[in-house]
């Protein structure tokens, strides 16, 4: 039997390692999985309302050292830093990097050419709508309150909100969920908006699973 592959998943909240981990419980077992939180990203990012090259560095450098331990993929679980992720991506090539949202990406868009995108943190929506190819119109829709709600351990709220804010995406082909943490939500969603709803952390583990031949 092949090895267990050394995984490690690089958070900018804290929300994010549960629902990842549960994935891989359920699709891709007995991996080794290292975890690196740095929750002062979100934070940062949020006060200065765009991307830095000073934040760039810090991706790289939480990249850099996961490569150290040993790891044979990076995962990072963080929807609004697109650009700094594709920087270590290429730093680390070819190691497999990934993007919270690449593989979620590529299987919504097989699904039409309407594709809602629900998100509780509006930093997402700069950073993940323009990885969408062209030809897709994306719609996003921010879940108001629903991060705060999952700051403060109210999880009921929080998949409420989200339902309640997936109501406007109903007449899209597919809702994709922005953050992993969403994923808890995503029976709701369907529930609410009777289309395929697809979730980040589900479709990165099939895609790192894959790359790395599991």
């Amino acid at each position: 039997m092949s090895r267990p592959k050394r995984i490690a998943l690089i958070h900018a909240l804290r929300h994010s390692p549960p629902p990842i981990e549960a994935a891989f419980a359920r699709l891709w077992p007995g991996q080794v999985l290292m975890n690196l939180l740095d929750d002062s990203l979100s934070a940062d990012l949020a006060r200065e309302g765009a991307l830095t090259p000073r934040m760039t560095e810090r991706f790289l450098t939480l990249a850099r050292y996961a490569a150290g331990t040993g790891a044979d993929g990076i995962l990072f679980t963080c929807s609004a830093f697109g650009p700094c992720i594709e920087a270590c991506a290429r730093d680390l090539a070819p190691m497999p990097v990934l993007k919270p949202n690449e593989a979620m990406i590529e299987e919504a868009v097989t699904k039409g050419t309407r594709i809602g995108l629900l998100v509780t943190f509006q930093g997402t929506i700069p950073s993940m709508t323009p990885e969408f190819p062209s030809g897709i119109t994306v719609v996003p829709k921010v879940a108001e309150g629903g991060l705060a709600a999952l700051d403060a351990g109210d999880l009921a709220t929080h998949d409420r909100l989200a339902m309640e804010a997936a109501r406007d995406l109903a007449d899209c082909d597919a809702i994709a969920l922005g953050q992993f943490s969403l994923a808890r939500a995503k029976g709701l969603v369907e529930q609410v908006t009777g289309k395929p709803v697809l979730t980040t952390p589900d479709s990165a583990v099939l895609k790192m699973k894959r790359l790395l031949g599991g």
